[in-house]
């Protein structure tokens, strides 16, 4: 299987700077059944074809979105109908305008010759952390366009469609990556969407402001290697699209999990030494991993890896 890397990039939110650009041109890989991965637009983008449409997870970022709606549309000359946010990220959520305006939704009835723009765009889901953190409190200007929030929200911690003959839910994973996060799982295509509570090509980003939190990050890697089936000789089965990377198994994300989980526990245990956040953050506790998971700077990082767990604990007490 061909391997993929994107950038993480994360430009366009308060508060949190940018990484290296995407790529400049994408390329599309079809994962199995009716889903394909396109990279090179920021985040990974899941996309999902059949005879009644078109489903999008995630849009990257807003510079690559007029690039990703072309790229969609060499896949299937069908409606976009729904588009799904997996968190907050701006390398998630910043082509969603674009993509949105792209689609359209079905309405019954009467309701277009009322309301012009009823059936005008896709519908945005998402979890609705991620409206929140979009819309802003009451006062507080955002910088992300109207057009580009959600359109629909769910709070209890599944949202279920029906789509191209497929069953397809939503599941909130609160406090994890954000507190926004949600893993996307097309059931008969056996395919699931992770957003960034799982990558290939760092340490986790736990973004503390955001309402990320270790503890919740591990739980949701273990939710998600409850989903995820191995193949034969643990080959195949569930496939895994990141938030970042390329396409994973189950035996990819029980390396993963475990990583994370070990070195949370050596944070616990320096803190229980009474050791300060730097010594903590000097101590090494990543170094068997940064050779395969280290960034070398920015987001990703063991040191901020370590950084956001000994502030999860910290707080936690």
């Amino acid at each position: 299987m061909k391997r993929l890397a994107v950038a993480v990039v994360l430009a366009g939110l308060p508060g949190v700077a940018p990484a290296q650009p995407p790529s400049a041109e994408l390329q599309t890989l079809k994962v199995q059944g009716n889903v394909y991965l396109i990279t090179g637009a920021g985040g990974n983008i899941a996309v999902q074809t059949g005879n009644q449409g078109v489903l999008v997870v995630d849009t990257g970022v807003a510079a690559m979105a007029d690039k990703v709606v072309a790229a969609i549309r060499k896949l299937s000359d069908k409606p976009i109908q729904y588009v799904i946010n997996t968190h907050v990220h701006a390398d998630h959520t910043g082509g969603n305008e674009a993509v949105r305006k792209a689609g359209l939704t079905y309405v019954g009835a009467n309701v277009t010759g009322n309301l012009t723009d009823a059936g005008v765009g896709a519908q945005v889901y998402a979890q609705d952390n991620v409206l929140k953190r979009m819309s802003a409190p009451s006062g507080v200007q955002t910088g992300v366009p109207f057009g580009a929030w959600p359109t629909e929200t769910f709070l209890s911690g599944r949202k279920q469609l029906f789509f191209n003959g497929e069953p397809i839910e939503i599941i909130h994973q609160p406090a994890a990556h954000t507190d926004g996060d949600s893993l996307v799982l097309f059931r008969r295509s056996d395919v699931v969407v992770s957003g960034d509570i799982f990558v290939t090509t760092s340490f986790p980003f736990i973004d503390l402001d955001r309402g990320g939190n270790i503890q919740g990050e591990a739980d949701a890697l273990n939710n998600l290697m409850e989903i995820a089936i191995p193949g034969v000789q643990d080959e195949g089965g569930t496939y895994i699209i990141p938030g970042h990377g390329r396409i994973s198994d189950q035996p990819d994300l029980l390396e993963y999990r475990d990583m994370v989980t070990i070195i949370r526990d050596r944070v616990q245990a320096s803190i229980k030494k009474g050791m300060t956040l730097e010594e903590a953050k000097a101590a090494g506790l990543t170094r068997d991993y940064d050779g395969r998971y280290g960034a070398k700077s920015g987001f990703g990082t063991g040191e901020m890896f370590v950084e956001a767990i000994y502030k999860s604990l910290i707080k936690k007490k």
